[in-house]
C-alpha cells in the first residue's frame, strides 16, 4: 500500500471491536461513500488510502489481483477481530465489457463493519476529518431518454428475438438507460438510506459513484466456501396477496422464464465446477419476492479446491448468462450491436475483498451512476425467442422503479 500511496513507511491498518448496533449507513459522513449492506449488516467506508483505475482488457482481473497483493502485502496489520471484512479492505467496481475503461479499486481509510452481530472499526493511518451533515434532498427530478427511446429499445428487442429465432444464439440480455436530472447535487448517502430501508433483502452498494440495490449475489467467499445466488426469470408484484400468488404460479409455469433460468444456472455450474472440490446446485428454483418484482432464484454452494480468492472466482464467473446471454461470446456481440450504449459498471461485478481473499461481490443491477445533479439509471431484461417487446419494456420500467424510488421519495 505504500507504493500505491507514494510513501516509504508501510501504513498501519488497525481493526478494533466496537459497540455499534445502529444503522451502518447513517454513520457515513459527508464524503464519497463506499457501502455493501444486506439486512443491516455489511461494510460502509469513506476516505481513500489508495485508489487505482484498472486497465481494460482480458487481463484486467489478473492486474487487479497483482495490485491488491502489493497494496495489502505492504500494510502493517493489527487486527483484533479477524473475521471476513476486518483488516484492510478494497471496494471495487468492474465494467461489464472487459474492453471498456472505468474499472476501479479503492482501499478506504475508514471501514465500519458488522457481521453476525459483531461490529468493528478499521482505520488506515490517520483517519480523515469527518463532516457529519445530514443527507440533503436532490429536490425535483426530471427524466429523459438515455441511449434509446422506448420505441427504439422495443425495436432492438424485436431484432434480438429475430437473431435468437435464426439460431444465432439462445438468449441475450438487453439493457436500457434513463437519464435523471435533479435540482441539486445528489447525496449518495440519502440514496443508500432509502435503498437499504426499502430493499433489505438486496445488497445495497456504493462504489465510485455507482449506487444501487442488487438482488443478485455473484459470489460470497468465506475461507474455501463459496455461494452464488442466481436470478433469472421475472414477474411483477400483484396488488393483493392473491394476485401475488397468481403471478408467482404463472412465473413457475412459464416455459420462457424457466428456460431462461436454466441457462443462467448452467452458466454458473459450468464456471464453478472446475474451481470447486464439491458443488451443490438445486434441482428447482425458489421464489425471491422483492417490493417491486418476483424472481426465480437458485442458491448454488460449493467448496473451493485450492486457495483461490474471491476475485479469482469473480474473474471466472463474469459475465454470467443472467446478464449477458447464451452462448456468452455471441451474446456480447449482439449486445454491442443492439444496445447502442456503453453499460459502464452496470451488470459488472461490484463488491469488496479483504486481505485474506474473502469478500462478497454482486452484479451491479437496479443501479445508477451518479455525478453531481445527474443520474444515469439502468435496467435490463433477458430476451428469449418468444419474448414480447412490449412486455420486456414494461419489465424494464418496473426495474427502474428501484432507483426512481431512491431519488424521489
Amino acid at each position: 500500500m505504500s507504493v500505491a500511496l507514494g510513501i516509504t513507511r508501510p501504513p498501519l491498518v488497525r481493526t478494533i471491536p466496537i459497540d455499534h448496533s445502529g444503522d451502518l449507513v447513517a454513520r457515513l459522513p459527508q464524503a464519497p461513500p463506499y457501502a455493501w449492506v444486506h439486512r443491516g449488516e455489511g461494510l460502509v467506508a469513506w476516505g481513500e488510502a489508495a485508489r487505482v483505475t484498472v486497465p481494460p482488457g482480458p487481463g484486467r482481473f489478473d492486474w487487479a489481483r497483482a495490485w491488491l497483493a502489493t497494496a495489502f502485502g505492504e500494510a502493517r496489520v493489527d487486527d483484533d477481530v479477524s473475521v471476513p471484512g476486518s483488516g484492510p479492505v478494497a471496494f471495487g467496481s468492474f465494467t461489464f465489457d472487459p474492453d471498456a475503461p472505468g474499472s476501479v479499486l479503492v482501499i478506504p481509510r475508514v471501514v465500519l463493519g458488522r457481521r453476525n452481530g459483531r461490529a468493528w472499526l478499521t482505520t488506515i493511518g490517520e483517519p480523515p476529518m469527518e463532516l457529519m451533515a445530514p443527507p440533503s434532498s436532490p429536490g425535483r427530478v426530471v427524466y429523459g431518454d438515455g441511449s434509446l427511446t422506448a420505441p427504439g429499445w422495443q425495436h432492438a428487442v424485436g431484432r434480438a428475438v429475430g437473431e435468437i429465432r435464426s439460431g444465432r444464439l439462445e438468449k441475450v440480455v438487453l439493457a436500457r438507460d434513463l437519464v435523471a436530472t435533479a435540482e441539486r447535487n445528489i447525496d449518495v448517502r440519502l440514496l443508500l438510506e432509502r435503498l437499504a430501508s426499502a430493499y433489505p433483502d438486496c445488497y445495497t452498494f456504493s462504489c465510485a459513484g455507482l449506487v444501487g440495490a442488487t438482488p443478485e449475489l455473484l459470489v460470497r467467499h468465506t475461507g474455501k466456501a463459496v455461494e452464488s445466488l442466481v436470478l433469472a426469470g421475472t414477474t411483477y408484484r400483484g396488488s393483493s396477496p392473491e394476485e401475488d400468488r397468481a403471478q408467482a404460479a404463472a412465473l413457475f409455469a412459464s416455459r420462457k422464464d424457466r428456460y431462461e433460468h436454466a441457462c443462467a444456472v448452467a452458466s454458473v455450474r459450468e464456471t464453478l465446477t472446475p474451481l470447486c472440490a464439491s458443488l451443490t446446485v438445486p434441482d428447482e428454483p425458489e421464489l425471491l419476492v422483492l417490493p417491486n418484482v418476483q424472481h426465480l432464484a437458485s442458491r448454488v454452494r460449493g467448496r473451493l479446491a485450492d486457495g483461490a480468492s474471491v476475485l479469482d472466482v469473480v474473474a471466472a464467473m463474469h459475465p454470467t448468462a443472467a446478464v449477458g446471454g447464451t452462448p456468452t461470446a455471441v451474446a456480447l456481440e449482439v449486445i454491442r450491436e443492439l444496445e447502442g450504449m456503453d453499460r459502464g459498471g452496470y451488470a459488472g461485478p461490484v463488491g469488496w475483498i479483504d486481505g485474506r481473499g474473502d469478500g462478497e461481490w454482486g452484479i451491479a443491477l437496479r443501479c445508477a451512476q451518479i455525478q453531481g445533479r445527474r443520474a444515469r439509471l439502468f435496467a435490463g431484461c433477458g430476451i428469449m425467442g418468444d419474448s414480447d417487446p412490449a412486455a420486456e419494456l414494461a419489465e424494464a420500467q418496473a426495474k427502474f422503479r428501484v432507483m426512481r424510488h431512491a431519488l424521489e421519495s
